[in-house]
């Protein structure tokens, strides 16, 4: 009777001790877990979750420290196990990886989950409901991922990513801030200068603590004359690049509703009110959640650059290089939604490039020096000026006259395209609906048209008068 009380009795010991260690790992690892210690606190829920694999609360804390580990497909194996019994944070984990994964539908499904959970709780909603609508804008910009060709790409350190950039003597020269103004103040912004190294294009701090975009020119030997280029911004402005034609300038900027991080916008210098028009944001894949920036296109070769920190540990970029499409021409005829996600995500530059196209060739240039005697004559536009003299770049036009009034020419065309394009979409939507929808756009349709047509003879007489100076400049008859 004595011997079977003392196996009882080291029986109930035993089974004490590992339920108190038992308690112990899962409240240590719960401790790793609350201090954001993934990694540590990772194998202890593994382990729990293959013991008991319908408690919710395991399946919810392993899914979480799965995706923040990167380990997606494990995430949402067990954060769907969890949401299957209603805990709230699996719908907050669930939306940040379908947006992490370009499956926005399926984020605004989570997100909106999560907010009617919310609000049973009388929890504020606005961080999440702003979530919401991020994953809203993301599906409408996934829907118009241009069709571009990406045929190379580097991983580099973020701070030297400008040396993944090459461009020719013509399209100017990058650097960074801290190299150009001879400073050690660490300034996370890099400089422009143009073809004719008679002025920059940079970021620096401003008083109200954001980075802004200023230029500045060369006087004699000095720089001088600081202007600001977008007045009035609240978030960062950064990494200014301008095209040959002295009016397009590329930025990177975490305001005008970016999509994360920095994104990728374009605008252009209105001689008329000497400022730059409204940025209009780029399109995926240029754009992502991450940070995105520096967009560089050289014209001479005819080729473009980005960078991203998308999918990259904490020091690390990744540099893409593309084929520029002025037109920007989107994805279409694909019914696949597969495809257009993995074309905008980038999950492969493969994805992008056409059939039987070779590469070769544009890659190896994009890592040669030109200087201007390599370059073939430039066509950036045929601008006449009498039957024996015809100019192709703003670069052959002699009278500073004439090159700023050609120069509003070439800013009104591009006016005149855009409105062309906008014109062709209601046209189309006139065509298409019935007859409310047409009395509600014909007014439209002729406000543009007769805007169209003053953008017209706008050109036409500015294009006049720079012919007429470059020919008073040249003393041709």
């Amino acid at each position: 009777m004595k011997q079977k009380f003392t196996k009882i009795f080291y029986l109930i010991f035993f089974l004490s001790i590992s339920l108190y260690g038992y308690t112990q790992s899962l409240d240590q690892a719960k401790i790793l877990y609350n201090e954001d210690e993934y990694e540590e606190a990772k194998p202890v829920f593994e382990k729990l979750v293959k013991q008991s694999p319908n408690n919710s609360s395991y399946n919810q804390w392993y899914g979480v420290c799965c995706y923040e580990t990167g380990d997606y497909e494990n995430a949402e194996k067990y954060l769907l196990v969890a949401n299957k019994r209603k805990v709230m944070e699996s719908y907050r984990y669930l939306a940040m990886l379908y947006t992490d994964q370009y499956r926005f539908n399926e984020a605004i499904e989570m997100w909106d989950g999560y907010i009617t959970m919310q609000k049973k709780k009388k929890d504020d909603t606005s961080e999440s409901e702003k979530n919401m609508e991020l994953a809203r804008n993301l599906l409408r910009m996934q829907d118009k991922t241009e069709d571009v060709q990406i045929i190379d790409s580097v991983v580099i350190n973020k701070n030297v990513f400008l040396e993944a950039y090459s461009l020719s003597e013509e399209s100017g020269t990058l650097m960074s801030y801290d190299d150009f103004f001879k400073t050690e103040k660490n300034v996370l912004s890099t400089v422009y200068m143009n073809q004719k190294e008679d002025r920059v294009y940079y970021a620096r701090l401003s008083e109200n603590g954001s980075y802004t975009l200023y230029s500045q020119s060369k006087l004699l030997d000095a720089w001088g004359d600081e202007k600001v280029l977008i007045p009035d911004n609240t978030k960062d402005d950064n990494y200014p690049y301008i095209l040959s034609d002295g009016i397009t300038m590329y930025f990177a900027s975490k305001g005008y509703e970016s999509i994360g991080g920095y994104d990728i916008f374009i605008t252009r210098y209105n001689t008329n009110t000497n400022s730059y028009l409204a940025p209009e944001q780029m399109g995926m894949p240029f754009n992502s959640p991450a940070n995105d920036y520096m967009m560089v296109i050289d014209d001479t070769k005819g080729l473009g650059w980005f960078v991203t920190d998308r999918n990259q540990p904490e020091d690390n970029v990744c540099v893409y290089l593309f084929i520029p499409d002025p037109s920007r021409k989107r994805i279409e005829g694909i019914e696949d939604h597969e495809v257009i996600r993995r074309r905008a995500a980038l999950v492969s530059i493969k994805d992008t490039w056409k059939d039987g196209a070779d590469y070769t060739e544009l890659i190896k240039l994009a890592h040669t020096d030109l200087t201007q005697k390599d370059v073939k004559k430039e066509r950036d536009f045929e601008f006449v000026i009498n039957d024996k003299i015809t100019y192709y770049t703003l670069n052959d036009i002699k009278s500073h006259e004439a090159k700023d009034l050609y120069s509003e020419v070439l800013n009104i065309n591009k006016q005149i395209e855009s409105l062309n394009n906008k014109l062709n979409d209601i046209r189309s939507s006139y065509t298409n609906g019935n007859s409310s929808v047409r009395e509600q756009l014909k007014p439209t349709i002729l406000q543009a048209e007769s805007q169209l047509y003053s953008l017209m003879e706008k050109a036409r007489v500015q294009e006049k008068k720079a012919r007429n100076a470059e020919i008073r400049q040249i003393g041709i008859k």
